[in-house]
């Protein structure tokens, strides 16, 4: 008897479909928009006569199909898609079969995800799809029918005319529909009136994932596909300097081995096989001087540069500069007998590198054919990975057919192309269809790491527990730089794609210097306390580490210095964390709210025994979330023993997917404030898998309860907001435990 894997399984039920699509005809094809462009999809029915701009197709056959521009990486967003379309086609979210779409030009200047903004950018446009495919179904019912349209009621997928008794489901009208111009304006349905938003229903793709048939890029399976991997320089900047692989290339399976940019790449019939032929190359490296990187110095430059200039402003409101002047000449002349005239705290927090530990390694699989290129590839820019591709391998960019899968985990690191740019490179030479595979251990020296930064904070209450004065200098390399050059030709047409590259290299460098570090300032310029005196400046400094996006951006460093200092301030002021803040916030309700929530519900000021709590609230992409952490402090070990969370994230258009997320960005927030940390020894990183680079596993997961803010407004992000305030609250349980203040990620006693 063989045993049946469960990845044999998986494996088995996926390879013969990969490439098939969907095969029928005809029907109704509805878009966002005016355009009459009728867009390439890789996945799409194809529809004649239905030759407008399309998201939603309803079949003959009484399909409905959403292509999605967004794509899907664990963050809900198929199933908020097919709730919005579902609320106004009258049909049970369950009905609709949501796909990734192909890369089109109705979705450019750039086709990608990102941000936490899929649900409140399509929140409109989706609703009126669903809405104008509801009212051409309508009028092609009340044309069959002889009677008139506004007699005709759609409900639950099909359509009646109660006074004849006639009824017939959406795929009769599909293919006549289609007829019709598309309606320019619909009315929408006012947010008292939804049956479907607002309420909690199963994901759309939680029966595939569950069953294994979810196509994943590690998945794919196509006739005559080999297997490659690339060997590449132990520091960045390095280059290959020589090379033997003979040894390789006479091993078993082993079909190809030669130079690509980033390495010696080797191609054979399984990955194992690879990964052994891998090992008996013979490479010789040239260094640089980025071999020089070292963790402890770069923490070394960073102290020394914030201690020696203060950088340049970014928000200036009052005079800090005076006011710390002023107290500390009172604090000297004041008699050591008299009054305290409040304190000044002059402290600095490190944040350290760290890695996006995707599930999934990195992988892209490209397959030559008679008419372009087709990619396979789960990624957050399938529009930039259209256009690497066709740069590696000089075509234009509509001869190469993106087909997005879904993606084991995003976290901002496969909004980069790198993998699909070597896939190219491969494939180019290899001539054959290629799945290009990256180890855990490629994944962990070649990611594009969050950001170390640096804070000095210095602040001052005044003798009446009033904090008076905030002065935050920070330092931080630019984002930009090793984004701006992929992203450029994606922005415009295909005839400007090469002149926009070329301006995207140009902008990589002298962006920074104008604009300091891009994107290291949000979540610190915008603090919402009512200060009187407020300085927020910045430094650039760019030691040679590849950095890029990571959960929540510059959120997740600022949200532990911002929520860590204003703590401070509260117990240097001896009042309250949470009515300390309170007290700050009386202009911004929705912060209030939260706070309010959260401290009610985290039966706040009475923790469980032999535990302490922290409070932070902190607002990113549009959403404000409150965090209680209640920690138990045992031998200097930290355990997270439960989190309460409140959230006000507009209107929670499926509360259960709200609440899973929030969830997952407290969890994905504690493997960084606990556990992992990139750090540096002669240009090479010291971390290499999970037995060195640890993430929260299911025995350390505390308790998690969200509990969501009522609100009709427009939804905002819940992807990545649950991330930034945990590392604070749970710094500030820990001072509330032990009186030691943690500055620096991961937090350590």
């Amino acid at each position: 008897m063989t045993e049946l894997t469960r990845r044999a399984f998986i494996k088995t039920g996926i390879s013969a479909g990969v490439v098939a699509g969907a095969a029928v005809g005809g029907g109704l094809v509805v878009g966002c928009g005016a355009s009459r462009h009728a867009p390439y999809s890789a996945q799409r029915v194809q529809t004649p006569g239905a030759d407008f701009d399309a998201w939603l197709q309803i079949t003959p056959d009484d399909r409905i199909i959403l292509y999605s521009d967004k794509v899907e990486m664990g963050q809900g967003t198929f199933t908020g898609f097919a709730t919005l379309i579902a609320e106004e086609l009258e049909v049970d979210p369950a009905r609709i079969e949501v796909v990734h779409a192909g890369v089109e030009e109705t979705f450019r200047p750039m086709q990608s995800t990102g941000g936490s903004n899929s649900m409140s950018q399509r929140f409109v446009g989706l609703r009126e799809s669903g809405a104008r495919a509801r009212e051409m179904l309508k009028q092609a019912a009340a044309e069959a029918w002889g009677v008139d349209r506004h007699e005709i009621i759609a409900a639950e997928g099909e359509l009646s005319h109660p006074a004849s008794q006639r009824r017939g489901r959406y795929g009769e009208f599909a293919t006549s529909a289609a007829r019709f111009p598309v309606p320019k304006d619909v009315a929408l349905k006012s947010p008292r009136d939804f049956e479907r938003i607002g309420r909690e229903r199963p994901r759309v793709d939680g029966a595939a994932k569950a069953r294994g048939t979810a196509l994943y890029g590690m998945d794919i399976k196509l006739p005559g596909l080999r297997t490659a991997v690339i060997v590449r320089p132990p520091t960045r900047g390095a280059r290959v300097s020589g090379w033997d692989g003979a040894k390789a290339l006479a091993m078993p399976g082993v079909s190809a081995v030669f130079e690509v940019p980033s390495g010696i790449a080797v191609v054979a019939d399984n990955y194992w096989r690879c990964r052994n032929a891998a090992a008996a190359l013979t490479i010789e490296f040239d260094s640089d001087n980025e071999a020089a990187l070292d963790s402890t110095l770069i923490r070394s430059e960073h102290e020394r540069r914030l201690a020696e200039d203060p950088g340049r402003a970014r928000r200036d409101d009052g005079n800090s500069q005076r006011a710390i002047e002023r107290a500390a000449k009172q604090a000297q002349s004041s008699d050591a007998s008299g009054p305290d005239d409040g304190q000044i705290l002059d402290v600095v927090y490190h944040t350290p590198y760290q890695a996006h530990a995707t599930m999934e390694p990195m992988n892209c699989t490209i397959a030559p054919g008679k008419t372009g290129y087709d990619v396979y590839i789960g990624t957050q820019t399938p529009g930039i990975v259209q256009d690497v591709v066709a740069d590696v391998l000089d075509c234009r960019r509509d001869a190469v057919r993106v087909h997005t899968v879904y993606l084991g985990g995003g976290f901002g690191r496969r909004f980069f192309s790198d993998v699909a740019v070597e896939a190219a490179e491969v494939a180019k030479r290899a001539g054959v269809p290629i799945k290009l595979v990256w180890s855990r251990e490629d994944d962990m020296a070649n990611d594009y790491y969050r950001p170390a930064t640096s804070h000095r904070f210095i602040g001052r209450v005044d003798r009446g527990g009033t904090a008076t004065v905030w002065d935050h200098r920070l330092i931080a390399a630019s984002l930009i730089g090793d984004m701006a050059p992929r992203m450029a030709g994606a922005l415009g047409p295909e005839w400007l794609r090469g002149a926009l590259n070329a301006v995207g290299e140009r902008v990589a460098r002298w962006i920074p210097q104008i604009m300091g570090p891009v994107l290291a300032h949000e979540g610190a310029t915008n603090h919402p306390y009512a200060i009187e005196n407020v300085r927020v400046s910045s430094q650039l400094w760019d030691p040679g580490v590849r950095i890029g996006i990571w959960r929540s951006v510059a959120h997740s460093n600022n949200g532990f210095v911002v929520e860590s200092f204003i703590d401070e301030l509260a117990h240097a002021a001896g009042r309250d964390p949470a009515e300390f803040r309170r007290a700050l916030l009386q202009q911004h309700p929705r912060h209030l709210a939260c706070l309010d929530l959260v401290v009610r519900k985290s039966r706040w000021g009475q923790p469980a025994e032999g535990c302490a709590q922290g409070i932070a609230v902190y607002e990113s992409f549009n959403t404000v979330v409150a965090q209680v952490a209640e920690v138990r402090v045992e031998d200097d070990q930290l355990r997270v023993e439960r989190v309460t969370c409140a959230v006000d994230c507009g209107l929670a258009i499926n509360p259960d997917v709200v609440r899973s997320q929030i969830e997952g960005g407290v969890i994905f927030g504690l493997s960084a404030a606990l556990k992992g940390a990139i750090t540096f020894k002669a240009g090479a990183p010291m971390q290499s898998n999970f037995h060195d680079y640890a993430l929260m596993r299911m025995s350390d997961a505390p308790d998690i309860a969200v509990h969501i803010v009522p609100s009709e407004e427009a939804p905002s992000g819940v992807g990545e907001p649950g991330t930034p305030p945990i590392a604070a609250a749970v710094a500030n349980a820990v001072f509330a435990a032990t009186g030691k203040r943690l500055r620096e990620l991961p937090l350590r006693l």
